[in-house]
């Protein structure tokens, strides 16, 4: 298994990603990680080294540049919110890491698939709104409100929403408008509700994070293990 840490350029600003896969296998599809709004992490990392045991190429890509970190809500959510607000600038940084984890030995630029959490979730849903050429997007815990809604014939990829029943960010009217607008799109999207899920429940990280900082962050094993198993069959059915 193959795992390196990389350099690549969105612009004219330097990121830093992360990718893994196995060199002893033909071309395999490419799945790209988004990160939560505290930047590129252990917990991208991690995910980008699953799918490599799981047969893809795993990209956890950097959209703030220079592999920036937030240590605090404050400012994660004004680097977050600064790529929210740009949609051009967001699917900049989303293509320059698609683009450079194309080049590496070992990818198949036609199977491409995007991961996302929370922050990333959002950023992966809108790269499928905005049309992106993606197979598919999976969306764990992500933000569903979006400033530019999926239109008519517009979305391409097909798309899993894995969300926690109990989250705040996430409430059942953002749920239902999200589903009201992909219907009026036409899309190909399914939504999971897990009872008792909390914001980042993928993250084993969160519920101390969560107590730190006063947010409702928790981490669930039985959810974070069945969200991943719905994401690999959905995967495989997206990538085959």
């Amino acid at each position: 298994m193959k795992e390196q840490e990389v350099k690549y350029k969105a612009g004219d600003t330097t990121c830093h990603g992360f990718i893994a896969y196995d060199e002893t296998k033909g071309k395999q599809p490419i799945v790209i990680v988004v990160h939560e709004w505290w930047g590129t992490s252990d917990h991208a990392r991690g995910i980008a080294r699953k799918l490599a045991q799981a047969g893809y190429v795993g990209f956890a890509l950097d959209m703030y540049g220079e592999g920036k970190q937030a240590d605090n809500p404050q400012t994660a959510s004004q680097m977050s919110g600064e790529i929210g607000k740009n949609p051009a600038l967001m699917r900049t940084r989303f293509n320059a890491a698609r683009e450079f984890a194309a080049q590496q030995p070992g990818s198949d630029p036609t199977r491409v698939a995007a991961l996302g959490y929370c922050f990333g979730g959002m950023v992966a849903l809108n790269m499928a709104r905005a049309g992106e050429n993606l197979r598919g997007v999976v969306s764990f815990h992500g933000i569903l409100a979006t400033g530019q809604a999926a239109q008519p014939g517009t979305v391409k990829a097909k798309m899993l929403v894995l969300n926690g029943a109990d989250d705040p960010f996430v409430p059942k009217e953002q749920v239902d408008a999200f589903e009201k607008e992909m219907k009026a799109a036409g899309a190909d999207y399914r939504v999971v509700n897990y009872p008792g899920g909390k914001h980042a429940f993928t993250n084993p990280a969160a519920t101390e994070r969560g107590k730190k900082f006063g947010l409702p962050l928790e981490y669930n094993a039985d959810i974070d293990k069945k969200s991943w198993s719905e994401a690999e069959a959905f995967l495989r059915d997206a990538l085959k």
